[in-house]
């Protein structure tokens, strides 16, 4: 255990900043696995635009790096360009 005030201090968020971001992950894990499940190109198309969104967002907060992001969303439009219409 940390004896400075600092080192406590750092431990308390690094703890919070460790719960958002499991949430976050717990997030986008869900939204790809939704648009895995779509079955069609229109579905695919909607669930993908939200994806993307959130993709996005944890890139800029940090969660995820760009590349991690962008690379998920070529994988993902990849998948769902190949759906049956």
């Amino acid at each position: 255990m940390p004896h400075h005030k600092a080192y406590k201090k750092s431990m308390r968020k690094d703890a919070r900043a460790r719960q958002e971001n499991r949430a976050y992950r717990s997030q986008m894990r869900s939204i790809v696995r939704k648009v895995r499940e779509s079955r069609t190109q229109a579905e695919g198309q909607e669930v993908l635009r939200q994806a993307v969104s959130i993709l996005d967002h944890l890139a800029s907060k940090g969660v995820i790096h760009r590349n991690n992001a962008s690379n998920h969303k070529s994988k993902l439009s990849q998948y769902v360009a190949k759906l049956p219409a």
